[in-house]
Formats: C-alpha cells, sequence, structure tokens
C-alpha cells in the first residue's frame, strides 16, 4: 500500500489553479487552458455529401463515394467533409491534408460490420507498429486535422463482439490479436489536432487512437460502448500512444475497457524500438465517467509517462481510478 500511495502522488498530480504548473515543475501553457471549438467556415469550402452522390441508407455501402468527396477536397486545396442528417454506411476512410470531418445534427457515419470493407495498412496497434486493418477514421500526417459537430459515428460493433466472444469459447486464451477487428478513430503523426462535440459509439474494438501526435485536444466527446447484454471488448475510450501536449476537457467515457489508457511499446527491449515513446504533457480535466475498467490506466503497454494531470473528474461506476498494468 505504501508502494501505491508513492507512485499515485507522483503520476496524479493535482495543483491548484494558482499553481498552473505541471509535476516537474514547468509551467502549463496558455494552450491548454483554450477550449475553443474550431469554426469550419474557417477551413475552407464545404462538401455536403449529398452533393456528391452519397445517399440517406443505412444499408448501403458508400466507401468509395466518401472518399471520393475526402479526395476531391484534397486535391483542390482542403476543405470539410460535411455529412448532414441522416445515416451513411461506410468501411474505412481516409482523410488527407487540409481536410476535415464535420457531421450536422442527426448525422450518422455507421461503420460496416464486414471487416473486408477495411484494408489492411502499416499501422500501429497494442504497442507495436504492424500490418492491421485500418480504422473506420483514418487520418495520418494530416496537421491541422478536426472532427467536430453534433452528430455521431457509430461503429456498428455488435457483430465483432460477438464473433469475438464467440472465439474465447473455443479458445479460452483468444487475444485482441486473434480476433481483429477495427477501430473507430486513428489518428497518426499529425499536429494541432481538435475533435469535438461529436458522439463515437460502439466501437469494434478501439475508440479514439492518438499515435506519434502533438498538440491534440479532444472536447466535449460522448464516448460509449456497452457492457451489457454483450460486452464490447477492448473498446478504449482514448488512446494516447506516444504523445505530447494532449487535453482532454468535458469528455463523457462509458466503455467495456480503459477509458484513457497511455501507451508507448510492448515487450522487454520497448524502449529501444524508435516506433516507441513516452507520453508527456496530458492533462484531462472536467470529464465524466460511466462504466470503465480505468478512469485512467498506465499500460499495459507503456515506456514512459511524464507530466499527466488528472483533475476535477466526476466518476460514477468506474472499477478503478488509476490503474498501473506493467
Amino acid at each position: 500500500m505504501k508502494l501505491i500511495t508513492f507512485v499515485c502522488a507522483a503520476f496524479l498530480c493535482l495543483p491548484s489553479l494558482a499553481q498552473e504548473k505541471f509535476p516537474d515543475g514547468t509551467p502549463v501553457s496558455d494552450w491548454f487552458k483554450d477550449s475553443k471549438i474550431v469554426d469550419i467556415n474557417t477551413l475552407g469550402k464545404k462538401y455536403i455529401l449529398t452533393d456528391h452522390g452519397v445517399i440517406n441508407d443505412s444499408t448501403l455501402l458508400q466507401t468509395e463515394k466518401i472518399q471520393s468527396a475526402i479526395d476531391a477536397a484534397a486535391q483542390n486545396g482542403g476543405g470539410v467533409i460535411v455529412i448532414p442528417k441522416g445515416t451513411y454506411l461506410s468501411g474505412a476512410l481516409f482523410f488527407k491534408p487540409k481536410t476535415h470531418l464535420h457531421l450536422e445534427e442527426g448525422a450518422v457515419l455507421k461503420g460496416s460490420d464486414d471487416i473486408s470493407n477495411f484494408p489492411i495498412i502499416d499501422t500501429r496497434m497494442e504497442g507495436q507498429s504492424l500490418k492491421y486493418f485500418a480504422a473506420l477514421i483514418n487520418a495520418d500526417r494530416v496537421d491541422g486535422f478536426t472532427l467536430s459537430g453534433k452528430g455521431t459515428i457509430d461503429g456498428n460493433g455488435l457483430r465483432y463482439w460477438k464473433s469475438f466472444w464467440l472465439r474465447r469459447k473455443v479458445n479460452p486464451k483468444c487475444t485482441n490479436m486473434d480476433e481483429l477487428r477495427p477501430r473507430l478513430v486513428h489518428i497518426s503523426h499529425s499536429n494541432d489536432v481538435q475533435l469535438s462535440g461529436v458522439r463515437l459509439i460502439n466501437s469494434p474494438f478501439w475508440t479514439t487512437h492518438l499515435y506519434k501526435c502533438n498538440h491534440v485536444k479532444l472536447l466535449n466527446l460522448y464516448i460509449f460502448s456497452p457492457e451489457e447484454p454483450v460486452k464490447a471488448p477492448s473498446t478504449d475510450a482514448i488512446d494516447i500512444d506516444v504523445c505530447s501536449n494532449v487535453l482532454v476537457k468535458n469528455c463523457y467515457m462509458s466503455v467495456n475497457d480503459d477509458a484513457i489508457a497511455l501507451k508507448g511499446g510492448k515487450g522487454p527491449w520497448a524502449d529501444q524500438d524508435p516506433n516507441n515513446g513516452g507520453n508527456s504533457n496530458i492533462i484531462i480535466e472536467d470529464c465524466t465517467y460511466g462504466f470503465c475498467h480505468g478512469a485512467l490506466t498506465c499500460g499495459s503497454e507503456s515506456v514512459h509517462n511524464r507530466n499527466i494531470i488528472l483533475r476535477r473528474i466526476h466518476i460514477t461506476n468506474a472499477n478503478r481510478l488509476l490503474w498501473l498494468k506493467m
């Protein structure tokens, strides 16, 4: 108990507003104090999906048409992909530099429950750099990327969850890497990113995964996956993986695994792999937690975590406040 008390005191720093310093004594920059939502009207031309041949149909796969609108925006200097009210079914989508995503109120981007609609790419998963299925929303090297609005991104994960638990009955040692399934949002190698307002629900796997990003704000998000009647396995709300300067503010998280997990690399030589690294300058504040395994988890793929502040949170049903997975 003395060891845990010591670690928590060092890791969960709760400074007063007057101090505004990280645990190592460096000042918290003004960047963390600005939670203004980016105005999409400043981001260029709006590409409304229904103007590009996409129709309101929850059963018709429209990946190619949606991707075509993203590509058109990228080729013409950038812009905002706007999903209007309605439900639109899609597989993996890849955002390009200067492109953004906005979901209007009542809009639902629904993920396909057929894994073949998610191509295998070079990506990052469970502390390893490897080939794996793309997420529903992918943004790699997209500085300034924004995901905003009052709409919903629904991972449509039920079929994936049932398949996972069925495999577990055959193989009790089945892991996440044995029963493969897509993440909901994966953003990598990107700076000055903002995710705000949207509902991120029913992810087949991790909900939001940030890898090697700097200056990311997650504001006013609603992140949910069920614990019953079918548990949504490993649907972490936010995985922060080799990132610096991240603000998570005023979010609701209720998922069947860790709410926020700090990751960085896997294996006994994790600190020697250039693809791995630590997380630094992370502030999580004013958030509400429903059910989750841990409100803040260090691991299970973690190398170094420095200057982590968790403050002013409300927990209703978390199994743990702080979980150290070594």
